[in-house]
C-alpha cells in the first residue's frame, strides 16, 4: 500500500498567492485538488491545522483522508507516518519542513517537498 501524507500549511504556504488573507479558502482548494488527483497513491491524508481546518471537514472522502490536528501539524503527521509504517505501508510525506523531514525519515518514509506535490497536481 502506498500512502501520501500532506502537511497542508506547507504545500499552501508554497505558493505567494495570498493564502494568508483566506487560510480556510486556500486549504479548501488543496482538499479538492487531492480529492480530484489522478495519482498512484492508495490513500492520501491531509493534514490541516489552525484556521485551515475550517476549509475542509474532517473525515474520509473516498481515497482522501482529511485530519484536523489537534495541536500542531507536525505531532499529527508524525502519529499517521508511524501508524502507516506499523502497517507496512509505503509513506511518502510532502514537507519542506528539515525538522519534520527528519522525523519522519527515521521511521522509513520518504519525503518530497511542496513544489513537487503541486507538479503532480498541476499534471
Amino acid at each position: 500500500m502506498q500512502i501520501l501524507i500532506v502537511d497542508g500549511a506547507n504545500v499552501v504556504g508554497a505558493t505567494p498567492d495570498g493564502w494568508w488573507r483566506d487560510r480556510a479558502g486556500a486549504a479548501r482548494k488543496l482538499h479538492y485538488r487531492l480529492l480530484v488527483a489522478d495519482t498512484s497513491y492508495d490513500e492520501i491524508f491531509l493534514i490541516l491545522e489552525g484556521k485551515a481546518k475550517a476549509g475542509a471537514p474532517k473525515g474520509r472522502d473516498g481515497h482522501l483522508h482529511t485530519i484536523h490536528a489537534p495541536k500542531d501539524g507536525d505531532s499529527t503527521i508524525v502519529e499517521q507516518t508511524k501508524l502507516a509504517r506499523a502497517k507496512n505501508a509505503q509513506v511518502v510525506v510532502i514537507t519542506a519542513d528539515r525538522a519534520l523531514q527528519s522525523q519522519v525519515e527515521f521511521l522509513g518514509a520518504r519525503t518530497m517537498s511542496p513544489s513537487w506535490l503541486l507538479s503532480l497536481l498541476s499534471a
